[in-house]
This record gives structure tokens, sequence and C-alpha cells, in this order.
């Protein structure tokens, strides 16, 4: 065939991109047909673009590592690709069990006290009490008339049962922590069998607070013979660490919406969806029927879903918002969740009853736990991706061998599509770069923590991911920091020094030329991502649009709420202006009544600053409950694409100021809490303050500079 010139390329592209972007302005991803018609075009132009690397764009094999780097760098994208195509089937099904739970709900209100008892485990390590009782509190706040609540405490902690006597809920501990959470949730299931025995157990992790609805929409589902677990999806009320590095908490998701959101109620769709560690209510005949919660796993929640599997249970996904939780708050953290769910993963593949290993599972069930193998397994290929531009400028190792006309010609399109497609059938879940980067932040752990499973899959502690950790000061995170720093420093000056002493420029070297502009914008998100950026806020917020007055002097001044937290309230009014800071007084709060204030601030544009006065610990635990048992959605679920990238653009070149703190927490201590602050002993943080790096200084220039000023010890 012959070759097209660069016009008739950028014009397939260009056409490409347009009927892109007119499917999605056409067509809905609810509609099945569009799916799978936009699903095959993305997967033909996929599959062109692989047999195009196959056939045209690797060295021959006798030329030593190059030859090595490029198969190896062939098999991961080959992996990454089979893993999109993979997923693109199974989009092609979806599920929606709403209707299911309406019936459900009404045959439950009907059945009064009757109703089925449900047993709720509260799995906790070594969270604060700040932490804990906003998930006590709101469970006790279930709209349910018959459940016990269980505080399961693998720390053995004397406050701990003193605090869950005082409030009226059930406690247990045991001797040891053997088998980690499985373990501890075993302890919770011999214990509460010799009390409450109810047939169902509700299972939250210590920071995921339930919603008022919870039992009463997952129960009905239970109806259907063939399921033995109802899982719910998380929801965050704080952004994770890359929506806050990155600046976009108002405009960008957190990475786990796509799984949640999307993939779960697809795989339920095939009867594969699985368990997720918390918000889940399971039938406890089948839990004892297997000889209690699987322990050979760090991941019980995914083991619990193919051990019902293999006895023919399926888990039903009820894709509605039934509880909110704390996301991990720091890089370390975020980063040791995944490496943990990867390990997790590969380790339940490898045991004997296993899915790969084990009897009793059907095709589906076993094609769908590779495809979520090749989940972890295709993380990788981003990761040489990145390295690649520093093997080819200083070693003349590419990754593979190609000139940009080629890769207009077969990569671009597939790209584009692909692209589209994600972005398209996610409703605005995925996001060019902003995907790549809560990829690349985890990668380097997510391929340790492969090639150590190959070797040493089982024998690793657990680690619990830590909450409630002093997030108050600029923290670098050195090792990533300095990976990515040193990629963008050695690919740039490799560039440079490579082309300008080159005899000739050819197609190759132009191309990789592209492939290192496009690593520099990817390296230097990541930089912006390896910083974790002050959290200067009390408690998070709540938008609360209710009718409010605030009562003072004999008066009420009528107005609205604007958002609430448990230390105050943002007050709306037409006579806000003439309001000084200092004022005392009383605001009504809907459901609580009148409340103890004093105006902290008046921001203008008609609204003040409220903080609540001290509150006697009942209302203060009637705060807590209308808050959190019945929280509105206060972080974004959706990507505001052009935001999105406006404020990465701001935060990374040209430097903001960070937002003003929101109200201090109320001075009152709990009674029940230590006096030393909790810090967990199984987190080795290896993060140091970074001092010099003020708020009006957090461009990229003053980012990159940051480690030597730190280093230093003085100011640039």
């Amino acid at each position: 065939m012959q070759a097209l010139d660069s016009l008739q390329l950028l014009q397939i592209n260009f056409w490409t991109l347009a009927a892109v972007i007119l499917f999605t302005c056409l067509t809905h991803r609810d509609q099945w047909a569009a799916r799978a018609g936009f699903g095959a075009v993305t997967a033909l132009l996929l599959l062109n673009y692989a047999a195009w690397r196959i056939r045209d764009t690797l060295p021959d094999g006798h030329s030593g590592f190059a030859t090595v780097w490029a198969y190896a760098f062939l098999f991961f994208e080959m992996l990454a690709i089979g893993y999109t195509l993979f997923s693109i089937v199974v989009m092609l099904c979806r599920s929606d069990h709403s209707k299911d739970a309406d019936a459900g709900e009404r045959r439950l209100r009907a059945q009064g006290v009757s109703a089925p008892a449900v047993d709720i485990f509260i799995a906790t390590y070594n969270e604060g009490l700040e932490i804990l009782e906003k998930t006590i509190i709101a469970a006790q706040a279930i709209d349910y008339p018959n459940f016990t609540i269980w505080v399961l405490d693998d720390t053995r902690r004397d406050w701990l049962r003193d605090y869950c006597a005082e409030i009226g809920v059930q406690y247990a501990r045991r001797p040891d922590n053997a088998h980690a959470k499985a373990g501890n949730l075993n302890n919770g299931l011999r214990q509460s069998a010799a009390g409450s025995n109810a047939p169902y157990i509700l299972v939250l992790d210590a920071d995921f607070a339930p919603q008022q609805p919870i039992l009463l929409r997952t129960l009905g589902l239970f109806d259907d013979p063939k399921v033995g677990l109802v899982q719910t999806p998380q929801f965050y009320y704080n952004p994770d660490p890359i929506q806050h590095n990155l600046g976009t908490s108002a405009c960008w998701v957190d990475e786990q919406r796509v799984f949640f959101d999307v993939f779960q109620p697809a795989k339920d769709g095939w009867d594969a969806a699985f368990c997720v560690g918390t918000s889940f209510v399971v039938r406890r005949d089948l839990i004892n029927e297997m000889g209690g919660f699987p322990t050979g796993s760090v991941c019980e929640d995914i083991y619990t879903t193919y051990r019902l599997l293999q006895k023919g249970y399926v888990t039903r996904w009820l894709n509605e918002r039934l509880s909110i939780g704390l996301s991990a708050e720091g890089l370390t953290e975020y980063i040791n969740q995944r490496g943990r769910w990867c390990l997790g993963t590969i380790q339940v593949a490898l045991l004997k009853d296993g899915p790969l290993r084990g009897s009793g599972y059907t095709f589906n069930d076993r094609l769908h736990y590779i495809h979520g193998l090749m989940h972890w397994f295709s993380k990788p290929f981003i990761l040489m991706m990145l390295v690649s531009p520093v093997l080819y400028w200083y070693f003349g190792i590419a990754g593979f061998y190609a000139t940009p006309m080629d890769f207009l010609a077969f990569g671009m399109p597939a790209l584009i599509a692909f692209w589209g497609y994600g972005t398209w059938v996610t409703d605005r879940r995925t996001l060019p770069i902003f995907t790549e980067v809560t990829q690349i932040v985890a990668s380097l752990a997510v391929t340790a923590t492969i090639a150590s499973a190959m070797i040493r899959p089982f024998g690793r502690p657990f680690k619990v991911t830590a909450k409630g950790l002093d997030r108050s000061k600029t923290m670098v995170h050195w090792k990533l920091f300095g990976f990515f720093f040193a990629l963008t420093l050695f690919s740039q000056i490799g560039a440079y020094i490579a082309i300008s002493t080159a005899a000739s420029f050819d197609g190759n070297m132009l191309f990789n030329l592209c492939w290192t502009v496009v690593a520099l914008v990817y390296n230097l998100a990541t930089l912006v991502a390896c910083v974790d950026r002050p959290r200067l806020h009390g408690e998070e917020r709540f938008p609360f649009d209710k009718p409010t007055g605030f009562r003072f002097g004999g008066k009420v001044l009528p107005g609205r709420l604007v958002d609430i937290s448990l230390s105050g309230a943002s007050f709306e009014c037409a006579l806000a202006s003439s309001i000084k800071p200092g004022l005392c007084g009383q605001m009504w709060v809907d459901k609580l009544g009148w409340l103890d204030v004093e105006v902290m601030r008046n921001h203008g544009d008609n609204q003040l600053g409220l903080r609540f006065a001290e509150l006697d610990e009942p209302l203060r635990r009637r705060l807590i409950a209308r808050l959190f048992s019945d929280a509105t959605i206060n972080v974004v679920s959706k990507a505001e694409p052009g935001l999105a990238f406006g404020t990465l653009l701001r935060r990374s070149l040209l430097g903001e100021k960070s937002a003003a703190p929101r109200l201090p927490a109320p001075t009152s201590a709990l009674s029940y809490m230590p006096r030393r602050r909790w810090r967990p002993v199984s987190v080795r943080s290896r993060k140091q303050p970074l001092p010099h790096l003020s708020a009006s200084r957090s461009g990229l220039w003053s980012l990159l500079l940051s480690p030597l000023r730190a280093l230093l010890g003085q100011r640039f």
C-alpha cells in the first residue's frame, strides 16, 4: 500500500477526533448498542495498532539488551492493550438493582420489628476516637429495627472498651492479631454467636460511616437464593492525595470512582462483582460453612467473594451511596494500599482453592479473575514508558522503533479512540494525564510488589492504612520525587546533547523527541502529585442548604445555611455585612434545634463564618449522627475537564495561594482519648517536612528547587 503523506495522516486523525466527539455528543453510555459500537471501533483500532507494533517496530534478535528491552516493553504494552480489550467486553453488561432494593425495603418496613436481625461489625486496629466515633454513632442511627453493633478492637484499648460501654454498643477483643483483619472478623463471628447471633452481618471499616437506609436497601436482595453477599460502593468525604496535591478536588474524581461506579456494576452484570472489604452485608450461615472469613490472603475481601462463588453464591453489587469513609490522606498510605491490593490479588490466584487452581469455579469466574490480574500486571508498562527516553538518549535503546509518520498512521487514531471511549463510557471519570498520573504514582510500588510476589508471595505482614495523622505540614516523598525528578532532568539533558551532537536527525530520533515531550508532561504532573500539601482544614464540611435563623440580642435574623461541619457552619443572609466577628448567639440547625455559635469572620457576599460553642456530649453526638448518617455529597464524582486542566496548569506552572483554612475544631477534648497523640507503630514514614515551600511559591519551578532548598537548609 502506498504510504500516506503528512497532510493525509493529519486529516485521518482530525476526522477520527471529529467522529469521536460527534459520537459522544449524540449517544449515551446507557445504550447497549452505543457501548458495543464505540467499543468495537476502539478495539479494531487498538488491534490494528498492536499488529503494526509486532510487525514493524521491533529490532532484530541480535541486538543484545536492546532486543530484551524492546520485547519486554512489547509484552507489558500488549498486556495493557489486552486488559483494555477485555474491559471493553466487560462494559457491554451493566446492572442496576435499585428496583429490587425498593421492593425489598417495602417488605422490610412492613415486617417492622420482625425483620431479620443484623450484627454490625466495626473492625478497628489503631484508629483514634475522632475517626471511630463517627462510624459508631452513624451505625446507631441506622434506620432499621433489629441490629446489634459490635466494635472489634484488634489493639485491646481499655479506653475504647469504656467508651463502648458508655455509648451502649458491644465490644470484642482478642489476645493476639493473628490473620490481621480476617482474624479480627472471625473473633467477632465467634463472640457474637454466643450473644446476638444474627443471620446477617454488616461489615464496616473503622472509618466508614453507614447511611441510615443501608440495611433496608441491602437485605432485600438476599431474597434471591444465589446471593451470598451484597456489596455497596465506597464513597469518601475527603479528597484523596492525588486530588488534593494537584489542587483538583473540586473538578477531578478520586481514582477509585471508575472501579466503584463503572467496573463493579459491569462485572455484576456478569455475576462477577466482588467484595471490597467494607460496607457489605453477608450471610452468617455461609461464612460459618466456609469456616469463617478466609485468612490465606492479605485481601480477605476478594478471597471471600471467590470462596462464595466456589459454593455457587454470587456477590451482588448495589450501586448506591450507602456509606461514606475517609480516603487515604497521604501519598505513602495511598501507595501502600495499592501495593497491598496487588499482592492480595496475586496471593488469591496462587491459593489451592483460589479461582485459578481450585475446583468448583465456572469459566466466567476464572476469566474475570484473570481480568483483575491483568489490571495489576499491566502497571509496569506506564513506568517503562517514562524510563524509555533516558535509555534512548544515553544508550540508543528504544522502546520501539518508528517515525512520527508511522505513529500518526497507526498509533494516534487508536489513542484518540481509546481516550474518547474511556471518557465517554466512564461518564467523565477518566481524563488524559490525570488518569495516568494516578497510575504512575503507584507504578513503582506495584512493579516492586509484582517482582517480589514472583519470588515470595506469602509471609509479608498486613499493613493497616494509617488514618488521622498530622497533615498540617508540606511533606515531600523523597524516593518518588527524586526518581521522577531524575527521569525529567536526565531525559531533557540527554535529548539536548544527543540532538546537538548528532550527524543527522532521522525519523526515529524525532519520534523519541516527541515521546520525551509527552513523558515530560507526565513527569511534571507526577512531581506535583508527589508532594503532600498541608490539609489545613479542621473537620470536613458538607453542603447543607437549609433555611435557618441566627438569634442574638432578642432578635432573629433569617437566612440559609451554606455548609456545616462538626466545628462550625457558613451562614448566608441579606444583612450579614452589618454583623461583626465576635458576636455570640444561636443558630437553628434542622433536626437539632438552636446551637450556640460565635461569628468568627465576615466573608463578604452576605456570608458569615460561625463556630459552634463547646457542645455537651449528647448534643455533639446528635450532630455527628446528623452529618455523617445522612451526609450530602461534598466530593466531586465527575470530572470537569476544562477546570481540571486549568487548575493543574496554575498549580504546576504559575503557582497559587492556598485557600483559607476552615474553622478550627472545638477545643473540648474527648474524655476517652489518650493524652498522647496516636501514631500507628506499623507505619514507618520516611517523609520529611519541606519547611520553605510556601503557598505563594508553590509553582513547578519552586517545586523543582524545593528538594535542594530543604537539603541545603536555606531559602532560595
